[in-house]
């Protein structure tokens, strides 16, 4: 599978699929598919725009769909509307990216017998108590708390029906909370990096004690190439690094790097319908496929993540 399309490649984890994948598999031919809203940013893929095909198209319009996903051998689908609270003010726009935008690529990998690898999230699964050691596994039922995550677990479900109506050669991925280079800075790790070097406090939704399990992007990378060339036509994995921390255990890495004391950030109004807790169990993964994190120093990559937006704030 030399030839190879990923979607929303010009975004933070599908830029970084693309800069990683380059790096290790030189030997591919990667066409980048954005739509390039707010969250897609060329900058992401300068180092590698001289070896990438851009497009510059929307998952949207069936037409560009088939245009690049011809006489392709595996399509990567990143591109969605992520952000939660985005998805509170304008859900038809989550609908109309993840769901119809995800029936156009897969009627057309099924058209030109394309291999097909769907992104997902850990979120369609709803959250889980703070207090106990529930993990979500790849039986985990259904249960989207916003309109991102319904959309996501609606943009799974098509896939799915896909590859059992239709011989859609698919797998799924449902990955934890990435983080690491390029993040939009309306995340949680790259606002927080912001306002402190605006000398401003951060904020933490609510209590702060709504945890998540993070995993470094390049490590998401690998597992994605793990179900790609390992993986089972029909199955999901679900990819995490077994990496909880609270909003504010996160914050309190990020606060440490800077000299500053743990309670520097200011609470704000919680999000409507926070999730609790996310936990991945992702043993399917490492006992079938061999697949295991590898940058799993949260402590020292944040450490990095602090470098790199610092000298970049400078520039």
């Amino acid at each position: 599978m030399k030839k190879v399309l990923v979607t929303g490649g010009a975004g933070f984890i599908g830029s970084n699929f693309v800069l990683k994948s380059l790096r290790d598999r030189p030997e591919l031919d990667i066409t980048v598919l954005d739509s390039l809203t707010y969250a897609g940013n060329l900058g992401n893929l300068a180092e590698v725009k001289d070896s990438i095909t851009l497009i510059h198209g929307d998952i949207r319009d069936p037409a560009s769909v088939e245009r690049a996903v011809q006489g392709q051998d595996l399509v990567v689908h990143f591109a969605a509307e992520s952000h939660n609270d985005n998805s509170l003010k304008n859900p038809g726009l989550f609908v109309e990216t993840n769901v119809v935008g995800t029936a156009n690529l897969i009627t057309a990998a099924v058209k030109y017998d394309v291999r097909f690898h769907h992104i997902s999230t850990d979120e369609v699964y709803g959250d889980l108590p703070l207090d106990s050691n529930e993990k979500f596994t790849e039986e985990t039922p259904y249960n989207p708390s916003s309109p991102y995550s319904a959309s996501k677990a609606a943009s799974d479900m098509l896939v799915r029906a896909w590859v059992r109506s239709f011989g859609l050669r698919a797998t799924i991925t449902n990955c934890s909370n990435n983080y690491g280079p390029n993040q939009h800075p309306e995340k949680l790790i790259p606002n927080t990096i912001r306002h402190i070097l605006d000398g401003k406090k951060p904020p933490v939704y609510g209590s702060g004690n709504n945890i998540r399990d993070w995993i470094h992007v390049d490590d998401h990378t690998e597992g994605v190439w793990s179900v790609v060339n390992k993986g089972v036509i029909g199955e999901t994995y679900l990819i995490g690094a077994n990496n909880e921390r609270s909003n504010k255990q996160v914050l309190a890495a990020v606060l440490h790097q800077f000299g500053l004391a743990e309670d520097f950030f200011e609470y704000v109004a919680d999000r409507k319908g926070h999730d609790l807790r996310y936990a991945i169990d992702a043993s399917k993964a490492r006992d079938e496929l061999g697949w295991n994190p590898s940058n799993t120093n949260f402590d020292q990559n944040i450490k990095e993540l602090v470098k790199l937006y610092s000298k970049l704030s400078k520039e």
